[in-house]
């Protein structure tokens, strides 16, 4: 169907320490019979505590909550339910965020003033497996990001974990947080090095930011 529609109750977990905003999002989906608000949390942990009990077919993921940033919030969403959707809902546009929550394989974004019949129609294809943003978002950071990493030659993952370890996590930290052993995540830190010219973990993470990647 044009409007996305699933044929089946769409079930929204809502992940934001903003109270008002989980019943925001109830009373815009309010007179959509397919779509129905099941949980809400106010902190990261907390939602993916509940998206594993819930099993929601999308998480609206705010992308700064106060417990861990969306980046560090998305893939442990994923872990905890393997088939949900996750969508980034935001009231600003901070760029460096956003893409490294795309990058850590969020489904999409849509800003916080989208309008009912708008939020509907993106719950649904977010559910039928589209990839949904908010067209204000378009050739934005992320593109300008996967371009960077194309000309650098890095690799998705080896990013995240330069990422990661921009942050001052140690490697068994990075193999926790992103589901690799602690020998892969040395390979790929290793690799990264390599592609950016440097000689060690803090040169990296200079270069990266120099790159503009962090």
């Amino acid at each position: 169907m044009a409007d996305g529609s699933t044929g089946r109750t769409v079930r929204v977990l809502v992940v934001d320490d903003h109270p008002v905003v989980c019943d925001g999002v109830s009373a815009l989906i309010r007179r959509a019979e397919d779509v129905s608000v099941v949980g809400s949390a106010r902190t990261a942990r907390e939602g993916v505590a509940l998206a594993a009990t819930l099993r929601p077919d999308v998480v609206l993921l705010d992308l700064r909550l106060p417990d861990l940033p969306g980046s560090r919030t998305v893939p442990l969403l994923r872990a905890a339910a393997p088939d949900a959707r996750v969508v980034l809902f935001t009231a600003f546009e901070d760029r460096n965020a956003l893409s490294a929550a795309l990058a850590a394989g969020a489904h999409g974004c849509l800003l916080k003033d989208v309008t009912d019949t708008d939020l509907v129609a993106q719950l649904r294809l977010a559910a039928a497996g589209q990839r949904v943003l908010d067209p204000r978002l378009n050739g934005s950071a992320p593109a300008q990001l996967q371009a960077r990493l194309f000309r650098l030659s890095l690799s998705r993952r080896e990013y995240e974990v330069i990422r990661s370890a921009a942050t001052g996590r140690t490697n068994p930290e990075i193999a926790e947080e992103l589901g690799l052993t602690r020998n892969t995540v040395k390979t790929y830190l290793q690799t990264a090095m390599q592609k950016l010219g440097a000689r060690n973990r803090v040169e990296a993470i200079r270069r990266a930011q120099q790159e503009q990647l962090l």
